[in-house]
């Protein structure tokens, strides 16, 4: 291989190395801008949780188990977990209202259908409001859905695990809010 040959050899080799080098310009993403979070949610001490009902098919067997007021009672207990907040009973008495509410609008054709069973298909979602009780302002909105499953341990188990995102929502709005509160000059 002659001397020509070799350097182009060489600068050929240097240009792919450097067009997979990233150009420092276009490496720096740019920060997202982010809207304010309502300053009634970075204040919040004392939270009133009411339940916004669920709307489950109505047929012998829910979606899934525990009654009724399954989605109220493991929020109220979610967010008493977390330790942030005084739970109150009466919305008089709360910086914040939360409203927690089930909903299972069909999704879809029936799901399959045999001699004994049928199964239709539901978008199964949690939807948590939160308002300004002085105001009855709308001032968050949370949805969750929640996974489809045949059966109903899987059902219930999907539950959970939307209920848990839930919960994870407020606690990380209520954090974001905190550090948005506290960076304020």
């Amino acid at each position: 291989m002659n001397m020509c040959s070799k350097a182009v050899v060489l600068c050929s080799a240097l240009m792919i190395c450097l067009w997979q080098l990233p150009v420092a310009e276009a490496g720096e993403p740019k920060p997202e801008a982010t809207g304010p979070i309502p300053t009634q949610i970075a204040a919040a001490k004392k939270v009133f949780i009411a339940n916004a009902g669920e709307n489950q098919p109505f047929n012998e067997a829910f979606l899934f188990s525990g009654g009724s007021e399954r989605a109220y009672n493991e929020f109220y207990a979610g967010v008493k977990g977390l330790g942030r907040y005084d739970l109150v009973g009466s919305p008089a008495d709360a910086d914040l209202l939360l409203e927690i509410e089930l909903t299972s609008p069909k999704a879809g054709p029936l799901l399959f259908q045999g001699p004994f069973t049928e199964q239709d298909l539901y978008d199964a979602q949690f939807r948590l409001v939160i308002r300004d009780p002085k105001t009855n302002a709308l001032l968050w909105v949370v949805n969750e859905h929640v996974q489809w499953a045949i059966l109903q341990g899987n059902r219930d188990k999907n539950f959970e695990q939307a209920m848990d995102r839930v919960v994870s929502d407020v606690q990380g709005l209520a954090a974001r809010s905190a550090v948005v509160s506290n960076n304020k000059p």
